[in-house]
């Protein structure tokens, strides 16, 4: 496929579903994911709210005469919308005259403030768009849209009960290390050796020069961000509380407030850097507490690794590491493919210590448990875990698993004599 062609995304569906059933789809993910070049797809016409030729007259219409900039063929895509925030209300009202399905398209790779908050406490509340402006998030590639994985164990087919034939993928621990470092941008997998592990340095260069100050006008101390950052990666696929983070930001001669990290936590997660994984709270025969802290995630494995400066072979230097950025991606593609089903990824942990690495769950109450082992050595030990809290939770009420996973980075998927199925992360697909 030449670069400059489209490559088809699990989104373009999704969009296209939502577009049914709303009159405006928000499409908001981290910047370079690909949400332009989806949302081009549906498109009938086009706004491009950043293009430098036209950005200034553009920002002027929205001031002055909004609804100039909501002209043109349905779906008409606003581009970048966020950078007049006062369109969100104009397509609201739009909507609401028109009538009907699938008018505008929007997309954004910055939550703006509410207009009532304390950057801008003299001007009105943006309302909500609920009922007429549904909301799509994207995020980087999964290995299946970039390619890198062949497909052959379907998350849907686990749900539904499906037993998938014995199966093999080609993904190398060195190919799994390169992966992580290049992440699921849509421009870097058309690239190899540094070329594209560069797209991942420059996307944090950018975040800590200018995204994290841009998102509200707020001056951060890009310093404090970068430290930030550094803790955020260490820490990535941990349950660490901000206390935790702070006291490392410390340790490394970065002071650090508690007021301050919750602000440039907040500003990440708005731009789509971070996206923590809740916990999962399910009902067990026993009163054991079930704990509540998120895990500390990125959007993409390649962000941490840029942060802390590795590439491919450093992380085969590192295999601990390497095992927690795996992690990372495992996470990222089970978000991905489980939103086909409008389903969400989470983690359980009781008091005990006792934890499943990501908790798979459906609208319908149905769910799946998966361990993350990057090698084959603690595969015995990690669907023994499963099977030991899948025994612990209340079926009366959560039901049974439709299927407990070792998701690995080794080479062959096959359904253990326990009935816990091991399945390389290069193998599965939505």
């Amino acid at each position: 496929m030449a670069r400059n062609e489209y490559r088809p995304r699990i989104a373009d569906k999704l969009l296209q579903m939502e577009l049914l059933s709303a009159g405006a789809v928000l499409v908001e993910g981290a910047k370079w994911c690909g949400k332009t070049r989806t949302a081009e797809q549906v498109a009938h016409s086009i706004v491009y709210m950043q293009d430098q030729d036209m950005a200034d007259n553009y920002l002027q219409m929205a001031e002055t005469m909004p609804s100039m900039l909501l002209e043109g063929d349905e779906p008409h895509l606003i581009d970048e919308w966020q950078v007049a925030p006062n369109l969100w209300d104009a397509v609201r009202f739009a909507v609401d005259k028109r009538g009907g399905m699938g008018h505008f398209v929007l997309t954004g790779s910055a939550v703006p403030p509410d207009d009532d908050s304390e950057e801008n406490p003299k001007l009105k509340r943006r309302h909500t768009g609920t009922g007429r402006i549904t909301r799509l998030l994207m995020r980087p590639m999964s290995l299946w849209e970039s390619g890198d994985s062949n497909g052959k164990v379907s998350l849907g087919d686990l749900f539904d009960g499906k037993v998938f034939a014995p199966a093999s993928c080609e993904l190398s621990i060195p190919d799994i290390a390169r992966l992580i470092c290049r992440g699921g941008w849509p421009e870097s997998i058309f690239l190899s050796g540094n070329p594209a592990l560069r797209i991942a340095r420059n996307y944090v260069k950018a975040i800590v020069e200018e995204d994290v100050h841009r998102v509200d006008g707020v001056e951060r101390n890009p310093e404090r961000v970068m430290c930030l950052l550094k803790s955020l990666a260490r820490n990535v696929s941990s349950v660490a509380t901000q206390q935790t983070i702070i006291d490392d930001m410390c340790a490394n001669d970065c002071t650090a407030s508690d007021k301050t990290v919750a602000d440039y936590l907040n500003a990440l997660r708005r731009i789509f850097v971070i996206e923590d994984t809740p916990a999962w709270a399910p009902t067990l025969r026993s009163r054991t507490a079930v704990r509540t802290a998120a895990k500390r995630q990125f959007s993409d494995p390649s962000i941490p690794a840029a942060v802390l400066g590795v590439n491919p072979d450093g992380l085969m230097r590192d295999i601990i590491t390497m095992g927690f950025l795996f992690e990372s991606m495992c996470c990222r593609d089970l978000r991905v493919y489980a939103q086909t089903m409008d389903g969400k990824v989470a983690h359980f942990r009781d008091r005990y210590g006792l934890e499943i690495d990501l908790v798979v769950s459906l609208p319908d109450g149905k769910w799946g448990g998966v361990e993350v082992k990057l090698g084959s050595g603690r595969i015995d030990e990690a669907a023994s875990n499963l099977t030991k809290i899948a025994r612990r939770i209340d079926e009366e009420r959560m039901g049974k698993p439709s299927f407990l996973m070792v998701l690995t980075g080794t080479k062959f998927a096959f359904r253990r004599p326990d009935g816990v199925y091991v399945v390389p992360l290069g193998c599965l697909r939505p």
